[in-house]
């Protein structure tokens, strides 16, 4: 069996290697051929290395290529997977950063709210450049497969616009379902059975059943907050369990963030907020930690080549869904997962034409969906807020209308619980000045909201965060970045 995949952003050193030894887990995924594209030459370099030494070990006819010519990467390409970040860290500096001036005190800030709107816009014409290419070089009919964030607003793009066969992936209802069957006490999560819905980020276990035996929402509560570490890291999470009946698939800090309760006051953000790691809720957690390993990969380079010496364990290979998507398409074996596909009707309850995150069975026929699912009302209204927020951010990442961005941001539910119309307008002003060479589509606009900016009267506030880990500011981190940029 002989087939092309392309990975754009290949550059992600360790997702990359991951991905690459997982599909090679297959057995009849040795003779294929990846092709590794990146904006940066030397970061492929070390992938390329890497896995080179892990064909060589294991004697595998496996071909691959390293180009930053992303187009001749996915020359006759079956599939595509992306897992880029466009703007780095420097815009995601301003994600986070700005938005602080004005209130708004996010963790990840990649998804929703006024950072993962930004993060959108920024990524939207990437994606559709990359579905041309997809369209005009690669395979017919080509399956992109898409692992960046903010998840749903590229996949919604991909698919409306882009015009190409696009499926997203997470990994968060994999890590939803440990902590379950940790707090259960199950041997492994084999023994949990669940069907877990929404949208991504926002995705609810609906149904949980450990060996056969249905779950309530009383026990789970309760076993939530008679776990030592889970009672602690997770407190507003088990506080959504308890009134909403349901646990969510995402992390204390990522869902602090979707919604409008926890995260508006100052005084009241760190009652909810754990502070012994990043994901629990700090004040742009997953900017310092990215900051702070952003050359992770450089230090520990001879372990990652010395690791790619061993033999490929299949026992070992993860549950990121790429590799068992490709092995149900190619070999009929059936897989079970969770998707991010347009909805059509599989949530009875959400709108058709958002993305949704639900099962799905993968074999030779494609990715089929397990259709007439209906979500308590409570998520289904929580989901709601946000996929109208993804639904006007793509239209104006795609039209380059400023004024349906800043509608877009005043819509978020915690950008509106925080925030008024009036510093809504300045915020978003300023996040796309600042941003302006990764925005394309607005460069009409940037004159004008320079000049808007130029005689404002909205205040801002001198503000480092409610739930900060340590004393250096985000303009430390930038002034960092920026440094080991000119360095290079």
């Amino acid at each position: 069996m002989s087939f092309k995949i392309a990975i754009i952003g290949a550059g992600s050193v360790g997702f990359t290697k991951k991905l690459f030894t997982d599909i090679l887990c297959v057995p009849e995924f040795r003779d294929i051929e990846f092709a590794l594209t990146d904006i940066s030459e030397h970061n492929l370099e070390m992938i390329k290395a890497i896995v080179d030494r892990v064909v060589e070990a294991n004697k595998l006819p496996t071909r691959v290529t390293a180009t930053t010519d992303r187009r001749k990467a996915l020359e006759g390409a079956r599939y595509v997977i992306s897992c880029v970040r466009v703007g780095g860290l420097e815009a995601y500096a301003d994600d986070i950063r700005i938005p602080l001036k004005y209130g708004i005190d996010q963790c990840v800030g990649d998804t929703i709210c006024a950072g993962g709107i930004l993060y959108g816009q920024r990524n939207i014409p990437v994606i559709l450049d990359f579905c041309k290419d997809i369209r005009e070089v690669a395979e017919p009919g080509a399956k992109f497969l898409n692992y960046a964030n903010p998840m749903a607003m590229n996949t919604w793009a991909a698919i409306e616009y882009g015009k190409v066969d696009t499926v997203g992936l997470c990994h968060g209802v994999q890590h939803g379902a440990e902590q379950i069957a940790e707090v259960l006490g199950a041997k492994s999560v084999r023994e949990l059975d669940y069907i877990c819905s929404g949208i991504n980020h926002q995705t609810w276990f609906i149904d949980l059943r450990l060996n056969g035996r249905k779950i309530g929402k009383d026990e789970l509560v309760a076993a939530f907050e008679a776990h030592p570490v889970y009672s602690q890291q997770e407190k507003l999470r088990i506080d959504v369990l308890k009134r909403f009946g349901v646990y969510s698939t995402e992390s204390n800090g990522h869902l602090s963030e979707y919604l409008p309760w926890y995260r508006k006051r100052p005084e009241e953000i760190t009652r909810w907020i754990d502070m012994s790691d990043w994901i629990h809720g700090e004040t742009g957690g997953y900017l310092r930690h990215s900051t702070e390993t952003r050359n992770w990969f450089e230090t520990e380079f001879p372990q990652f080549l010395e690791s790619a010496s061993k033999p490929i364990d299949p026992a070992k290979r993860s549950n990121e869904h790429a590799s068992h998507i490709l092995e149900g398409l190619e070999t009929n074996r059936v897989y079970r997962g969770h998707f991010n596909v347009k909805n059509n009707g599989v949530i009875t309850n959400l709108p058709s034409d958002a993305i949704i995150e639900s099962p799905g069975f993968v074999d030779r026929f494609g990715i089929n969906m397990v259709s007439g699912v209906t979500l308590p009302e409570a998520c289904a209204a929580t989901c709601i807020a946000s996929i109208n927020v993804q639904r006007m951010s793509v239209h104006a990442a795609i039209s380059g209308d400023i004024d349906l961005l800043k509608l877009a941001v005043l819509h978020d539910p915690l950008v509106g619980a925080v925030s008024t119309p009036e510093e809504v307008w300045q915020m978003v002003d300023e996040m796309v000045v600042a941003q302006a060479r990764w925005l394309p589509q607005y460069a009409d606009a940037v004159p004008a909201a320079k000049e808007r900016l130029s005689k404002s009267k909205v205040q801002t506030r001198d503000w480092a965060g409610a739930a900060r880990r340590n004393v250096r500011s985000i303009e430390e981190l930038r002034a960092e970045k920026a440094a080991l940029k000119q360095a290079v």
